[in-house]
């Protein structure tokens, strides 16, 4: 029977003990340093948040700003007659001020100038003729134009006020400055046009939920000083915003609704979408970014390192490929090699624990991972709604949320309605300052067919068969060159499409 020392046996438990911590020590080492060269949120953090900035790389350094040497330039083009606004002619001086002898003109020239009025409310007051026919008794009573019933502030102030504070997000005292306008009248001239538009969010979550490609997201909003949140439903030419208190499963659900929809939904991985009636797509670009932080935070593990190598590339290949100059039997047949290339990363046996955390997420998921690979008009990330959400992040860190539920409520229809007009390439303020003039001469009718004239396109315009062609919905990847990877044995392979 073999004899064990007691004290070398004790010795080798207090080493074990001492690497372990050892190890757990630098960890949190490595974490520490991290945050403090990252921010709080490590790779999510802000550019504008983060403690310490990185430096340009010397090429970008030794680069000088301004134009090119020998570079001609384009200049300024000169305006023509027809085309501007106003054409004033300047008048010659009679006598000479040095001499006081006559002056001859002897050639007249032509300067363009830009110019702008400023920013200011005029009072009208309107004298309206309240008249009586002398055969019937019928009496008619005019109207004063573009302006709301009981309404003091005519339409063109109401849409420009708008679309100041909802679509380029101003602040609202600068609106009251500029306007000369109270912040309560600003507010109930909001409070009203959202009472006007509460059917229109409603009948575009129709047009959402029969659209090919859906988008969603989320991001906080305090209501009334109350932990909140915003959700964004989008496509490419449709916001939906709703300002809600929670982040339950509820909302999505209110707006998915239970009937089966056709297409694909792209999220990132917030089970809050699981339930949604219609394929999912995972957001590639907040898996790349889980990647790219295991390697930070694991810098000296060259099986870390090795993955990283693999996996990296392809996810911002497969980003990147929709949105190429390429045929659909081109991207077909390199799609579905690099998607074979990523089940093969992810299905590798590891060691390192953190590599097999990624590689559940592709495991686990997997029915929700390659819809980009099979379909050219399913990205495979969610920057769409990424974009459509940052100018409420903006906003939110300048007003700290809504001071009442009903302004909540207001900011999602009004939301809702410019941001959706933007994305179908009207001039936002002119438009709806037509609306409102139609509105004003009867208050009653429908307002979605006079804000979305091209309503009866709209499903059609995010539909599977126009949004095959490459970079309809191209996003715009923001992934390093880095990446980048050679794929010309992709381009070998035979293109069938599914």
């Amino acid at each position: 029977m073999a004899k064990y020392c007691g004290g070398c046996f004790e010795k080798q438990r207090k080493i074990d003990e001492l690497l372990e911590e050892n190890l757990r020590l630098k960890a949190q080492l490595r974490y520490r340093k991290a945050r403090e060269a990252e921010g709080f949120f490590g790779s999510s953090t802000p550019s504008s948040k983060k403690p310490v900035k990185a430096d340009s790389d010397e090429e970008q350094k030794r680069r000088k700003g301004g134009a090119r040497p020998g570079h001609a330039g384009y200049g300024r083009t000169s305006c023509t007659e027809e085309r501007a606004a106003e054409v004033i002619t300047i008048e010659p001086i009679p006598r000479c001020p040095h001499c006081f002898g006559p002056v001859k003109v002897f050639e007249t020239v032509e300067r363009t100038v830009i110019e702008s009025e400023p920013l200011r409310p005029k009072t009208r007051l309107y004298r309206l003729p309240h008249q009586r026919c002398t055969e019937c008794k019928r009496i008619f009573r005019a109207k004063a134009p573009s302006v709301l019933p009981k309404s003091l502030y005519g339409n063109q102030l109401v849409a420009t006020a708008s679309v100041m504070h909802y679509v380029h997000g101003i602040p609202i005292g600068r609106i009251c400055e500029q306007l000369e306008i109270g912040t309560g009248s600003l507010l109930g001239i909001f409070h009203r046009l959202a009472t006007l538009f509460k059917q229109v969010p409603q009948k575009l979550i129709e047009e959402y939920r029969a659209s090919w490609v859906k988008h969603a997201d989320e991001t906080g909003w305090r209501r009334d000083g109350k932990n909140g949140y915003a959700w964004l439903f989008a496509t490419v030419n449709i916001s939906i915003f709703q300002f809600q208190e929670t982040r339950s499963a509820k909302v999505a659900k209110a707006v998915f609704g239970d009937d089966p929809l056709p297409g694909f939904l792209l999220v990132d991985r917030y089970a809050g979408y699981n339930k949604a009636p219609c394929a999912i797509q995972y957001c590639y670009a907040h898996l790349l970014r889980a990647v790219k932080d295991l390697e930070k935070e694991f810098s000296d593990s060259s099986e870390i390192k090795a993955f990283v190598g693999v996996i990296a590339p392809l996810l911002a290949l497969a980003m990147n490929l929709r949105s190429q100059p390429i045929s659909d039997d081109e991207f077909y047949a390199q799609a579905r090699q690099v998607k074979s290339e990523i089940v093969a990363a992810v299905t590798r046996p590891a060691q390192h624990l953190g590599i097999r955390r990624i590689q559940d997420i592709f495991q686990e998921n997997e029915r929700r991972m390659y819809h980009w690979a099979s379909d050219r008009s399913v990205p495979a990330d969610n920057n769409l709604a990424e974009r459509d959400l940052r100018p409420t992040v903006v906003a939110r860190k300048v007003s700290f949320g809504s001071q009442s539920d009903a302004g909540a409520h207001t900011r999602g229809v009004l939301m809702t309605v410019l941001c959706t007009l933007k994305k179908r390439g009207v001039d936002v303020t002119a438009h709806l300052k037509g609306v409102l003039d139609r509105l004003a001469e009867d208050i009653h009718q429908d307002p979605f067919p006079l804000l979305f004239t091209m309503g009866e396109n709209a499903v059609k315009g995010s539909s599977r068969a126009q949004t095959a062609s490459p970079g309809i919905y191209s996003s715009g990847s923001h992934i390093p060159t880095l990446y980048a990877i050679n794929t010309a044995h992709v381009k070998q392979v035979a293109a069938h499409p599914p």
